[in-house]
């Protein structure tokens, strides 16, 4: 993270500590993540504190812990006194420890004694036990896999692939082990694994026939064996696809590698024919894409929430955004002129201080040329953030109104915010004019673009390596974007309303918005705006809440109390849990909770992989991906008044400085009214 850790990674990191020092759980910091992961974390969760506070510690009650079980969120049970969650996949290395009775998964039914010290504790929790997979009294939530090194782990999946060993279990470990690997195995060594797998077990079956005087079996073996490795391969592409397909040439030389190695096996393994057939065509669809879609994709320019509103770029349909996505944006220089630079979405800021060097060399206004610059994003509030020239794709992990600057380093206290993001103008809002209905539509249906973006891979790669990963959430961070804007949407909003009546009439309205995003089952827009209403500048305005029919009131309580964070969140998973396909969930929280999970268990111990952990993870991958295993129906009228809500809804105008909003709250109800 380019300054210091944000709000929310603070918040995650004291929690951690706290639990860990108390007995809550084992270590924290692990190989993979290369330290602690909340410190690598991008910057975009940390504007959606509100839902993440704690309880206060003058009230004298324990903070509450998550669970992040999303099957049976409430399953994890606290110790008594204590406030500490079990950690589900954590077990006594020694065989002793596994939890009995917990229900809540395998190995997850004890809580560490506050008595062990911190090192004794990480200890203990560094190995998994085997489970059964589905039997016993592990709930179905085990896997049959023992800690091993990644290479191992990869070969017993092939195992279980080839029907080995498993049994029913075999589907699960390969979903688990795809989606997953990412985080113990890089991409490059799977492919080297499984190339292997497939030549050298060519050559053990060819030296087994020739010891025999008939040799179907050993050919048999031989066949299943290489079937095997082209099905772990498929599920690999398959899950991948659409990541593999950005890196091009990169990507491509695995299949085709594969394709060559069983074209040559064919002779002896017909029974491989439909397999190739099926490599051919995958080596086709990664292939790199034609002369005139890559002009085509030359002409297209992607638009981000606030980098060059565009009406007609905001009204079409959202795509997923790629790191090869070229965008337009402006970067700022101290005297708030600007320079306006076509770049890709994933280029280093290096590059894009290239860009803006260039520009203001030919720049008329710029009297001498710049010497080093340094790229720094500057928010509402003047906070600003310094970024490496080795930072890739900056764009997604600004704030609402968060604008790149370029400046020498000697300028960098100088810098501040853009006039128009110090200053406000009241007046009235068009939504006055727009019904409640059409407005929660309208978020609904563009929540739902947004969500069915994010590939559920980039929720892993948000959480366990951050500015790391190979591949970058870019949508992911989009949607956490959205929250906040909506969140300070509804706070823009009622504070520039200066007429009491038309405030109290705006307050209904946007109650009334939560209620149908709610029965729509978009709970992202839902929270939001609850949110966004529980906002301290909001709150305080004691005549605007006094104003409020008593049903509204009442029905907006009902709506706190599933916002409320106590005993894990427990409404809001109630409530989700009650809930069926297509929904749209509150994705602060899924990330909250996948944090939780990976703080608390260690992913290695030496060289081995922790892959009872990397179960729990593709548990709560699979959790997304059944919210989304039905189609949204979408609207898709075309008449002016619909497109123009459509149009605001989807390029909301908003102050995101909590400072002007308190004061702009100030000059409506003074504090002794």
């Amino acid at each position: 993270m380019p300054a210091g850790m944000k709000p929310l990674e603070k918040f995650l990191k004291k929690q951690t500590t706290a639990l860990t020092r108390a007995g809550g759980f084992g270590g924290v910091g692990d190989k993979a993540s290369g330290g602690t992961g909340a410190s690598r974390r991008r910057a975009s969760l940390s504007r959606v504190v509100p839902f993440f506070r704690e309880t206060s510690p003058e009230s004298g009650h324990a903070r509450e812990v998550f669970s992040p079980d999303s099957e049976d969120p409430p399953s994890w049970p606290s110790a008594a006194g204590t406030g500490l969650a079990s950690v589900p996949c954590s077990a006594n290395g020694s065989g002793s420890g596994t939890g009995s009775g917990s229900g809540s998964g395998s190995g997850g039914g004890d809580v560490r004694s506050p008595s062990l010290s911190s090192d004794e504790q990480s200890s203990e929790a560094s190995l998994i036990t085997e489970t059964s997979c589905g039997g016993g009294g592990s709930g179905g939530g085990g896997t049959p896999l023992h800690p091993d090194t990644p290479d191992n782990l990869t070969l017993s999946v092939l195992d279980g692939v080839a029907g080995k060993r498993f049994g029913h279990c075999a589907e699960t470990l390969l979903d688990d082990f795809m989606l997953t690997h990412p985080i113990f195995l890089t991409a490059d060594r799977l492919q080297q694994v499984l190339l292997q797998q497939f030549t050298l077990e060519a050559e053990g079956g060819r030296r087994e026939g020739e010891r025999r005087d008939g040799e179907s079996e050993a050919a048999m073996s031989a066949a299943e064996r290489k079937q095997a490795v082209l099905n772990m391969a498929f599920r690999y592409l398959d899950t991948y696809r659409e990541l593999l397909q950005e890196e091009g040439e990169r990507s491509n030389s695995f299949p085709k590698e594969l394709y060559m190695c069983a074209i040559q096996e064919l002779t002896q393994y017909p029974e491989l024919v439909e397999d190739v057939l099926k490599l051919q065509r995958w080596t086709e669809i990664l292939h790199c894409p034609s002369n005139e879609e890559k002009e085509s994709r030359k002409k297209q320019v992607r638009p981000l929430f606030r980098h060059f509103r565009r009406i007609d770029a905001c009204l079409q349909p959202r795509e997923a955004f790629r790191g090869s996505d070229e965008i337009f944006c402006r970067v700022y220089t101290p005297d708030h002129s600007y320079v306006t630079i076509r770049s890709r979405l994933s280029c280093r800021v290096g590059e894009i201080l290239a860009l803006v060097k260039e520009k203001l060399q030919y720049s008329e206004d710029q009297p001498v040329l710049p010497g080093n610059l340094i790229l720094v994003a500057v928010t509402s509030a003047g906070e600003k953030a310094v970024f490496r020239p080795s930072d890739e794709a900056v764009f997604t992990t600004l704030g609402v109104n968060t604008h790149l600057f370029a400046c020498e380093p000697s300028e960098l206290d100088s810098l501040l915010p853009l006039p128009e993001e110090i200053h406000w103008t009241p007046g009235d809002s068009k939504l006055h004019d727009m019904s409640a209905e059409e407005v929660a539509n309208q978020l609904v249906v563009f929540d739902w673009e947004l969500f069915s973006c994010v590939h559920e891979v980039e929720f892993i790669c948000y959480v366990f390596h951050g500015e790391q990963s190979r591949w970058r959430p870019l949508n992911l961070e989009l949607v956490l974007q959205r929250c906040s804007e909506v969140q300070h949407w509804v706070a823009t909003e009622i504070l520039q309303c200066q007429s009491l009546p038309k405030r109290i009439q705006l307050l209904r309205k946007f109650i009334k918005i939560a209620a149908l995003c709610k029965q729509q089952q978009d709970l992202l827009s839902f929270l939001a705006v609850v949110l966004g209403l529980d906002n301290p500048a909001v709150s305080r305005l004691r005549l605007t809440w006094e104003g409020l029919p008593g049903k509204f009131r009442k029905q907006f309580q009902q709506f706190e109390s599933i916002a409320d964070p106590s005993r894990n969140h427990k409404s809001y998973r109630d409530l989700i849990t009650s809930l069926r396909p297509p929904l749209i969930p509150f994705t602060p929280l899924l990330l909250k909770d996948l944090t939780f999970l990976h703080e608390s268990c260690k992913t290695f111990h030496g060289e081995l992989v922790n892959f009872e952990k990397m179960h729990k993870v593709a548990e709560m991958v699979r959790t997304i991906r059944r919210y989304r295993s039905s189609q949204l129906a979408i609207d898709t009228e075309t008449s002016p008044s619909h497109l123009q809500t459509k149009a605001y809804v989807r390029q909301l105008q908003v102050i995101d400085n909590q400072n002007l909003l308190f004061d702009m709250s100030c000059k409506l109800e003074p504090k002794d009214t």
